[in-house]
């Protein structure tokens, strides 16, 4: 994959937001659709049998979407991650991966997925020009999963799919845990052990309180340093610095060399300061922060006939007036009540996580 051009990072040319963060990371959902129904994105109750999603008309085409990404690539970005929804629902996405792949500056593609359709797709992803795979899974405990998955089948095709991105290189893996209090905190510690001497990353993530559909409870939140007192009890850990700048995990190693593990923590512990991501849905709505309240409509200039030239100045406009630092003004809020600030999101299915 062609690397970046020397030097790309520090032009004074690339925009920054108000806090002197650079648009260097774009995750793009290709669909709003998921086959899982888990409670804290896109609970049943709500997204049954009737739920209209996006017509497919309203949703950027590959094509589309190759071009805004040559955009970002000029205004600084590098690494691209392909989401959903469940991306892999997508139809012919390794059609799209191999479009994104041949984008000069890119230096990384990856995908996050909930695994279920894994174990088929994750060659001809590999082959198209992926590089990595994260896959959620919540737990390992059959009854577990299907109750934090919202349907009615254990996590064997899951991690069937793991093994399947393993054989085709797409590893390390990153498998991704929502930490839940009275759902799978009893049992989280199964996912360290059973990943333990691989070369895949289990990475712990405090419950959030993404979107507003998942009814988000303080008093559900397992806190970063909980969930790794339980794990060093058990194996004794160290810390390990950050692979790049920005990088949201905080790393740890197991002592006796058996691998690490990683803990998302923007409840107790924000990292705001360091964020370098931006967002865009699948009708083409550029969001600037995971809980963002709304986005701005890239798809009606792109399909009105704007140039290349206008495009990327609107995209440079909306980065350079981003001010966005929800998990700190959240936590400060937090310390004077026991809740969140209450206000509309984007929902956490239509940009990913």
């Amino acid at each position: 994959m062609p690397g970046h051009p020397p030097g790309a990072e520090t032009r004074p040319s690339l925009p920054a937001d108000r806090r002197g963060r650079r648009l260097r990371d774009l995750r793009i959902s290709v669909t709003d659709r998921c086959n899982f129904r888990c409670p804290y994105c896109m609970p049943a109750e709500i997204y049954g049998e009737k739920y209209t999603f996006l017509p497919r008309g309203e949703v950027l085409s590959f094509e589309e979407i190759e071009r805004l990404s040559r955009i970002f690539v000029d205004l600084g970005t590098s690494k691209l991650r392909i989401t959903g929804g469940e991306p892999l629902l997508r139809a012919e996405l390794p059609t799209l991966i191999k479009k994104l792949a041949s984008i000069e500056g890119i230096r990384d593609i990856a995908l996050t997925s909930n695994g279920q359709l894994l174990e088929d797709q994750a060659g001809p992803l590999r082959d198209a020009g992926l590089r990595r795979v994260t896959v959620s899974l919540d737990s390992l405990d059959p009854e577990q999963f299907r109750r934090m998955s919202g349907r009615n089948f254990g996590p064997e095709r899951v991690l069937a799919g793991i093994e399947a991105a393993d054989r085709a290189g797409l590893a390390p893996i990153k498998i991704n845990c929502v930490v839940q209090r009275g759902l799978n905190d009893p049992s989280f510690i199964e996912l360290a052990r059973h990943f333990r001497g691989t070369r895949h990353v289990v990475r712990f993530i405090e419950y959030m309180d993404v979107g507003t559909l998942n009814r988000w409870k303080p008093s559900e939140v397992v806190a970063a340093s909980e969930i790794l007192d339980r794990i060093a009890r058990e194996a004794p850990l160290e810390p390990v610095g950050p692979a790049y700048p920005g990088e949201v995990a905080r790393r740890y190693r197991y002592r006796d060399g058996s691998g690490e593990i990683g803990i998302i923590a923007s409840v107790t512990q924000p990292f705001c300061g360091d964020c370098v991501r931006a967002r865009l849905t699948p009708d083409g709505r550029l969001v600037t922060c995971l809980f963002a309240t709304d986005g701005r409509d890239l798809k009606a200039a792109l399909r009105g006939g704007a140039s290349d030239a206008e495009l990327r100045d609107l995209i440079r406009s909306v980065w350079t007036q981003r001010d966005d630092a929800y998990s700190e003004q959240r936590g400060a809020a937090a310390s004077r009540a026991s809740e969140s600030p209450k206000r509309r999101r984007v929902e956490m299915y239509e940009i990913g996580g």
